[in-house]
């Protein structure tokens, strides 16, 4: 078992990972006997975990409810956070219960954001089920919902009190959905540690077997860089945090140009990160064989990294200008400047944007050989 901790003062908690966590999880959870809980999970989960869960915590004395909702990044919406509240609301839960979220990063969000803004704030605890969540989406207290003109352009920063991970959730997980969560991996690989990448490419194929050694080293490498980073910058006010968006920006416009569920959030942001990477080659920090080793990195992992067939160049551009990193309506982007290294480059032209977005295009209409 590993446990790290995110040091951000009264707000600090702990990480735990192993596997079978699930058996004994009234072990890990900062629950007191007679403690109120809501359980948020979603309809593809609840029928496998929910009843053993609730089992385990009313044995302890602990008062159980439950939401859930429909499965899918398109149900992350007002809406969902308006069914939690109900539930909440017809159940008398007061500030002194805790939320649980069980499931990936679309309940997660959804949970941290309900949790920031009910009652003005109540605590909540994240149980990630896909390695997306495990290695990023559940840590770092970033919460909220979807709008059609953006991906999570409504939201808190709030901080969970604690984050089981059991590395168990992975066996149930289709090919699709961990090759989502290894994009995510790969992503803190190239911004933070080359060691990592170099580790990644001797043992990418060991990770997608789903090999415990390989599975525990690298959830755990990068929670240690996360933790480091919501450390030092929490609510991305030293620059330090927004690093973590690399890729995301042409990611987020592809998720919502395509339609919230219909591109993996992890395709999206693999395609995004070569798009950020030709646009560091346009402006001459990045060298071309880096990007060549991402994307046989991205390729080994069966993901895209190309854009979808069906978005011009332009498609992107309405999408990007409303992103969270655009200030005085100049783009801001994440760019590598080696394996290991990223900066914000604080003014991108549309015109390399557009090169660089066709770059990948162009070849995929070549090719032809997008897979999704």
């Amino acid at each position: 078992m590993e446990k790290i901790t995110v040091s951000i003062g009264k707000s600090s908690y702990p990480i735990t990972i192993a596997s079978g966590l699930l058996t004994n999880l009234i072990t890990f959870l900062p629950l007191e006997q007679k403690s109120t809980v809501m359980i948020v999970t979603n309809q593809t989960l609840a029928p496998i975990f929910l009843k053993e869960i609730t089992q385990h915590l009313n044995k302890q004395g602990i008062k159980v409810n439950n939401v859930i909702l429909p499965d899918g990044e398109k149900y992350k919406t007002w809406e969902s956070i308006n069914y939690i509240f109900n539930e909440l609301l017809n159940n008398l839960h007061g500030r002194d219960t805790i939320l649980i979220a069980l499931g990936g990063g679309v309940i997660g969000d959804l949970t941290g954001f309900a949790a920031a803004i009910y009652q003005r704030g109540i605590k909540y605890i994240q149980i990630p089920t896909t390695f997306l969540a495990q290695v990023d989406a559940a840590i770092g207290g970033k919460t909220g919902v979807n709008h059609e003109l953006g991906k999570n352009m409504i939201g808190a920063f709030h901080q969970p009190i604690a984050v089981i991970i059991d590395t168990d959730f992975l066996l149930s997980l289709s090919s699709r959905q961990f090759a989502s969560g290894i994009a995510e991996v790969i992503k803190y690989a190239v911004i933070f540690d080359e060691q990592f990448f170099y580790w990644l490419e001797q043992n990418i194929d060991a990770l997608i077997s789903l090999n415990p050694q390989a599975l525990e080293y690298c959830i755990r490498r990068c929670c240690e860089l996360k933790a480091n980073v919501i450390s030092s910058d929490e609510k991305e006010i030293r620059g330090i945090r927004v690093l973590l968006n690399f890729g995301h920006t042409f990611g987020h416009a592809i998720e919502a140009y395509m339609g919230y569920g219909n591109w993996l959030h992890g395709e999206a942001i693999a395609v995004g990160m070569i798009m950020a990477a030709r646009t560091a080659e346009h402006l001459k920090i990045f060298q071309s064989q880096h990007t060549n080793r991402i994307i046989a990195l991205l390729q080994r992992a069966k993901l895209p990294v190309n854009g979808p067939i069906e978005m011009k160049a332009t498609d992107y551009l309405p999408y990007m200008q409303r992103d969270k990193k655009v200030f005085s309506k100049k783009m801001h982007l994440v760019l590598p400047t080696k394996i290991g290294s990223a900066i914000l480059h604080k003014s991108v032209s549309d015109k390399i944007l557009v090169a660089a977005i066709n770059e990948c295009r162009i070849f995929t209409e070549l090719k032809n050989n997008i897979q999704i």
